[in-house]
């Protein structure tokens, strides 16, 4: 009797093209922008296109960054199919907090993590001017526009007020300085991992949720999440769409009003973050006949505006003034016609290529589906209605991450996102791990292991800044 043959697995070949497609964008960026260079007519980014430095060294996080890399892309997948579901969600917080940290450490623990956010274009060099959060509000849009004496440092003025006032409550709890801001972001941005497979059970199955864990544990964005205020950001929309996804689905009103407390606490961070949206209208389509229950979120959300506004922060007012004073910067000379396709090349970085890998599965997926056959013909109903039939709890495998696709696109197009969007995009770019279920499982470790390489990779050979 002969022994059977085994034969090697082979990753499908779409799915090799569409990563491949993803570097070699990647690859053309950075190959456009050094030429743009030599020819005097820089796109202002370091290392185009991504905003950093090279700087080819290691740190006291490489050896930790390593073994956890090793120990998810070898176990992840069999944890995550395995464990207890409250246990499993510990240690994908706990594990995505120390890839966080550790690949932050790559840089050392001041210029990696306490020094990061104590420049002069960052938060905490204005938290010590601010003698009362009612004055300061009241005052905000003033100090908005450039050349004025009293201007918001760079990164306070692109901001609504919530930002700073995020880093001021912290200083006010005696936890001022840049080592407690640092680890606040961390362990913010680590919630990610926890909220995006949380939201994708309660929205589709046991096990597309599962299979999300590992890829948002060892997520390359978490190169940028430690130490930046957007990896905060992102965590603060994260959960708030994972509890107003337990809200509707559930009917617990209470976690809907708190979803919308936070996801409109994300629009006073970050102006760009209303681009939650088309997320947040995927998790109700997806949500099922529970959808009245939204309504308490309307309400946390609404309460939320009113306190900023009635505190004399006016949404609208900023949003205008910072577009003056984004053109003010680099913006005016970051050419479109480049960033506008850079920028996606960046994301291929940031995402991983395992992005480009979900994202092709779900335009297929959803395709034969038929529901985004219908979404482009513009019959809405029709796409309610196929979400609605029996078994398509899969649904969510593909629609979360078309519908990041579309607030990543809608940003992009916008002009509003030119370069740095490695960090800026961090509050979008995590939940298209929520697609994860399609990639096949016999695929899953090696693309987990290009997710993770991509991060040692970019961590080790440049000096990331913003």
């Amino acid at each position: 009797m002969t022994a059977p043959v085994r034969t090697r697995h082979r990753p499908a070949r779409a799915d090799l093209i569409a990563a491949g497609a993803a570097l070699s964008l990647f690859a053309s960026a950075a190959a456009v922008g050094a030429v743009l260079y030599l020819l005097g007519h820089p796109v202002h980014a370091s290392a185009a296109p991504l905003f950093a430095a090279w700087l080819p060294h290691a740190g006291p996080g490489t050896p930790l960054a390593v073994v956890l890399a090793v120990l998810v892309c070898r176990w992840g997948p069999a944890l995550a199919a395995a464990l207890p579901w409250r246990r499993l969600l510990v240690l994908a917080y706990a594990t995505a907090a120390a890839w966080t940290a550790s690949l932050a450490l790559v840089d050392g623990w001041q210029r990696g993590i306490a020094g990061r956010l104590t420049t002069r274009y960052e938060y905490l060099h204005e938290v010590g001017g601010v003698s009362g959060i009612p004055a300061m509000l009241r005052g905000f849009t003033a100090r908005i526009l450039d050349f004025q004496p009293d201007s918001w440092t760079t990164h306070v003025a692109g901001h609504p007020p919530g930002a700073l006032l995020a880093f001021v409550w912290l200083d006010r709890a005696g936890l001022g300085g840049g080592a407690p801001a640092g680890a606040l972001c961390i362990l913010a941005a680590a919630l990610v991992a926890v909220a995006v497979p949380y939201t994708v059970r309660l929205l589709g199955t046991d096990d597309a949720a599962r299979a999300v864990v590992p890829f948002v544990v060892v997520f390359p964005g978490a190169v940028w999440s430690g130490v930046s205020a957007d990896g905060m950001f992102a965590g603060v929309t994260a959960v708030g769409v994972a509890l107003l996804a337990h809200g509707v689905t559930r009917r617990v009103a209470g976690a809907a009003f708190a979803g919308g407390v936070l996801l409109a606490f994300g629009c006073y961070l970050s102006y760009g973050l209303v681009l939650m949206a088309p997320i947040v209208v995927a998790v109700l389509i997806l949500s099922g006949p529970h959808r009245r229950t939204a309504w308490w979120a309307g309400a946390g959300a609404a309460l939320v505006a009113a306190g900023f506004t009635a505190a004399g922060f006016h949404w609208l007012t900023g949003y205008h003034l910072v577009i003056e004073r984004y053109y003010q910067g680099l913006a005016s000379r970051r050419p479109y016609g480049y960033w506008v396709w850079a920028d996606l090349a960046v994301l291929a970085v940031s995402a991983g290529p395992a992005a480009a890998v979900i994202v092709r599965r779900a335009a297929c997926t959803g395709w034969q589906a038929g529901g985004l056959r219908a979404g482009i013909s513009g019959a809405g109903h029709a796409v309610v209605a196929n979400l609605r039939r029996p078994g398509a709890g899969a649904s969510g495998r593909w629609l979360l991450p078309l519908a990041v696709a579309a607030a990543i696109v809608a940003a992009d197009v916008s002009g509003y996102s030119k370069a740095e969007v490695e960090r800026i995009w961090l509050p979008f770019a995590g939940w298209l791990m929520a697609g994860a279920a399609l990639i096949p499982p016999g695929d899953r470790r090696m693309w987990l292991a290009v997710q993770a390489a991509v991060a040692l990779t970019v961590n080790h050979l440049l000096l990331t800044t913003w």
